[in-house]
């Protein structure tokens, strides 16, 4: 009888608790704020008709939203946590999510090896494009969370801000949200889930655990520094037990064909025009 596969943490449950609100959050947002840019369309006002009308879709979007601000809270909290107890390598370093020269480096290398002109780069604790979603959220949140904001509560800030303003809110919300939208459904569910070693889908962000093969081949640095410095049984962690595994096929596919139907219906509806 063969040993189980050893499987090791990756994230903690906190991380995966506030993914859980990004994935509601972001869906939520991308089912109710479409209808409303897509007001023209077939598709637009059927979506709009289903989630109650104009007016309920708008009240969901605000709902969403507040979720959001709530997740971006609660992280810049943790993250403050962190500063305040003076943990190592949260600016800087091979676990820090700052973007760094090798991680450009690794980038140019991983470009290369896609047209075999060299080898797969050795990522540590994140890949380049991890940071690159990471960021995207800060980004987002940042542009279109603010802009959201002036529109939520127009006569507020018409108080201090001159009427050019709000025009300009609702070309930014509304463009990079669509960017937003865009980016998620292709390019982060490609590098996630879609890409060969993961497809159809990578559910580490439910369980929270890797097999040791994974963690070997998607994470080689980590896994050597940790094995050298003895903290690699720190991480071990039981496989994910079969409910887990379960719920992230469920919870995983039904975000998957949400965001891919979506990606289709904007890109059909650019071609269309």
């Amino acid at each position: 009888m063969t040993a189980p596969e050893r499987h090791y943490f990756r994230l903690n449950l906190y991380h995966r608790i506030l993914h859980g609100m990004v994935m509601v959050s972001f869906l939520g947002l991308a089912l109710t704020g479409l209808p409303l840019k897509y007001a023209q369309t077939g598709w637009g006002q059927g979506l709009s008709h289903a989630l109650g009308g104009p007016f309920t879709t708008g009240y969901l979007h605000r709902f969403f939203a507040v979720i959001t601000f709530l997740y971006f809270a609660l992280h810049l909290g943790y993250v403050a946590r962190l500063v305040l107890t003076r943990q190592p390598g949260i600016f800087w370093g091979p676990t820090s999510m700052v973007p760094q020269p090798r991680d450009l480096a690794q980038m140019v290398q991983h470009m290369r090896y896609f047209v075999g002109l060299g080898p797969r780069p050795r990522f540590d604790r994140w890949a380049y494009w991890e940071k690159f979603d990471y960021w995207a959220v800060f980004w987002g949140i940042a542009i279109i969370g603010s802009s959201g904001l002036l529109l939520w509560y127009p006569t507020f800030f018409a108080r201090f801000l001159p009427g050019w303003v709000f025009n300009v809110a609702i070309i930014v919300h509304s463009d990079e949200a669509l960017l937003a939208v865009g980016f998620i459904f292709t390019i982060h569910f490609f590098n996630t889930h879609i890409r060969p070693e993961k497809f159809p889908m990578d559910p580490v962000i439910f369980t929270g655990r890797v097999s040791e093969e994974e963690f070997r081949h998607d994470h080689p640095v980590e896994y050597e520094r940790l094995k050298r410095e003895g903290r690699l049984d720190e991480r071990r962690a039981d496989p994910p037990p079969l409910w887990m595994r379960n719920f992230a096929r469920v919870v995983g596919f039904t975000a998957l064909s949400i965001g891919l139907v979506l990606a289709y219906l904007i890109i059909a509806t650019a071609l269309l025009r």
